[in-house]
Formats: C-alpha cells, structure tokens, sequence
C-alpha cells in the first residue's frame, strides 16, 4: 500500500516539537534531514545539534484523509505554539522494502590511494587496502560529505605510522579510525556529545580495533597529550575559538587539519592559527575548505 508523506519546513528551536507533534498524530515513522545540504556536526555545549535549515518527514498509512489530516496538524501544532505552519508538502510514495533500497544507495567508498570505507553489507573492493568498515546514518559521519572527504584524502596521502593523533570533535571516529588503519600509533577522541563517544567505541569495535590505541573523552575530561596529528572537522566559528587549545595539544611540527568550514570563512581561520602554524593554501571541495598547517616552535 502507498503512504501519505508529509514534510514540513522547520528550524533549530522547532524540529524536535514537530517530531512529536507527527507521532502524536498518528505517523508510523518520523524523520529528519538536511534541507540545504549541511553537515550535521557536533554543537558547542548547550546548543541544540541540528542544521539550521531541516526537513521533518512523517510518514502515515494511506487510509487516512489527506485534507484533514493537515488540518489536524496545522490545528495541533497551532494550539501548541500559538504559531501557523508556512507549509506542508503531501505526496503519495510507494510501498517497499525502505531498509534493502537505503542499503542499495550506498556503495564502498576510496579516498587517495589506500583508504576505503565500506558498509557492512559489502566486500572490501581491496582487502590489501585499509578498510574501515562504517554503516551510513549509523552516527556522525561516513565520509560522504566534502568536509569529511578531504579529511580523508589528506590522511591517506601521509605516513601515519607511529604517529600520535587527537581527532577533536570525533563524531562516529571516521577520522581517528582512518588514521589508526592507516599506521598511526594512537587515537584520542574528543567529543561534546556523549553519543559520540558511544559510537565511535561501537565502530572502533566493529573495526577489531585493539581498545589500548583509542581513548574516547569529553572535553572537560582530556588529558592534554600533546600529539603529532591534531584533527579537527567541526565548524569555523568554535575552530576560531578553539585555536589556542588545538596549538596546545600540537607538538612542535606536527600537523593541524582544520575543515568543516565554508569558502568564505577560510582567510578568518586561518589567521587565528598564524600565531601558532605555518598554513597552507585552503584546499576547496563544492563550498568547503580544509585547511592545512605545520606547528611552528614558538
């Protein structure tokens, strides 16, 4: 049988109110997404950890009277708030089988030369390679978008091997992970978000990696090691503020990767990272940029 598929427009402060507003209301299943195509990365303390722009989707058995069922909503979440929906977008989607067509969308994934990131349902097109095994929607980050992506591909092209990392603001621990399969000696993760922490140690076992070379921390908990590899991919506001904690934790020649951060916001951050890092040119992918620099010894 079809289903009736209503998306409605929200924001930070009112996503989560219409979420269950839709369960009330009946939806068998409630979603979010993206509606202007920007990562969801870990927030600062405090702040609510959606995209400024979101789609909620509910999806409710076809049965239903499609009219007064918006009027239901609109009604409800008026009599909630005291405030008009601006729209509801109603379609009609076709019944199936939703777990095997989302599986079916997603493919191994290589970045550089040695890299991949495989979901579990798949073989490691290379076995010789490093394969991190990462089911997509699972936790915060699968390589699929640029930010991640340039990460990756500046991992995979330097000798990782003994080399000490922290990945600051570590999500699913894509990164980290990336650069233990990769040769690096330790990992240490750091994460607002607790439910991070938590999948990163899921994958980090997923991925038979030995639990001595990853400690996981929030922010208030890190122990301050000072690392040879300091990896940060949030966003460039909290990057700006971060500057002079990121330096602290990065030996004297060792390399900051910087990205989750637009076109137009690179020339800023770079210059709060000039007092401590010799910076590169800003590598671009789309509207994103990764930054790159080598610790200075001042």
């Amino acid at each position: 049988m079809p289903w009736i598929q209503l998306q409605i427009p929200a924001d930070p402060d009112t996503a989560d109110q219409l979420e269950d507003l839709l369960m009330e209301m009946g939806a068998d299943a409630v979603s979010m997404e993206d509606a202007a195509d920007q990562p969801l990365y870990e927030p600062d303390p405090g702040t609510t950890p959606l995209w400024s722009q979101t789609t909620v989707t509910g999806l409710f058995q076809s049965d239903r009277d499609i009219d007064q069922l918006c009027i239901d909503v609109r009604n409800a979440w008026h009599q909630q708030t005291q405030q008009s929906l601006a729209e509801i977008d109603v379609t009609l989607v076709e019944d199936k089988d939703w777990a095997r067509a989302w599986m079916e969308d997603f493919h191994p994934l290589q970045f550089g030369e040695r890299l991949w990131i495989v979901p579990s349902w798949h073989d490691a097109p290379d076995p010789d390679a490093a394969n991190l095994m990462l089911d997509p929607g699972l936790a915060f980050g699968t390589g699929t978008h640029a930010t991640t992506a340039l990460c990756l591909e500046w991992l995979d092209g330097q000798d990782m091997n003994g080399k000490q990392v922290t990945d600051y603001g570590c999500g699913s621990g894509i990164l980290g992970l990336a650069a233990l399969l990769l040769g690096a000696t330790h990992v240490t993760g750091v994460d607002t978000d607790p439910q991070a922490l938590e999948a990163s140690r899921e994958n980090a076992r997923r991925n038979s990696v030995d639990k001595t070379r990853l400690d996981l921390y929030l922010p208030e908990n890190e122990p301050g090691t000072k690392v040879d590899v300091m990896l940060a991919n949030i966003l460039a506001q909290p990057l700006i503020g971060l500057a002079p904690h990121l330096a602290e934790l990065t030996k004297p020649g060792g390399d900051i990767v910087l990205s989750g951060i637009l076109s137009y916001q690179a020339r800023e951050v770079m210059a709060a990272y000039d007092p401590w890092f010799i910076m590169d040119e800003p590598e671009q992918r789309e509207e994103w940029i990764r930054l790159t620099g080598r610790r200075n010894d001042r």
